[in-house]
């Protein structure tokens, strides 16, 4: 997902790894470390329509008070429920919780946006490491 270049003289190594972050350069080499850091956790869900998986989990990293955005796709693995299919936006099913990107709890509709949901709950759930 991202990679970040480490310089020793005159040599360039190019590290594989799973998010940098934006603000004060901390590297997480996989999603598992991502989400089992103390300092990183998960504030919201910005809905793509079109394409649900590229809609944007949001996570704080309370290290350097930055707000770091990832696309779902690169959590949506760690769903093994249903997909449904119709979306149930703007109906008496929907409570609407899409449309509030701070809302972060389990959409109860039977709708074809509710499996990033429950990604995004099993996300908010990921067990943190001991702080540093």
């Amino acid at each position: 997902m991202g990679e970040t270049t480490a310089t020793n003289g005159t040599v360039a190594t190019t590290i594989a790894c799973f998010k940098v972050c934006t603000l004060c350069g901390e590297t997480w080499k996989s999603r598992e470390t991502f989400l089992a850091d103390p300092c990183v956790r998960v504030i919201g869900y910005q809905v793509h329509f079109q394409d649900l998986e590229a809609g944007m989990f949001l996570f704080n990293h309370d290290a350097c008070r930055t707000t770091l955005a990832i696309e779902a796709s690169h959590f949506t693995d760690l769903y093994d429920g249903p997909t449904l299919a119709g979306r149930k936006t703007g109906t008496r099913q929907c409570p609407a919780y899409c449309l509030r990107q701070d809302e972060i709890r389990p959409c109860p509709a039977e709708c074809e946006c509710a499996y990033v949901r429950d990604v995004l709950d099993t996300v908010a759930r990921w067990e943190k490491a001991p702080p540093r």
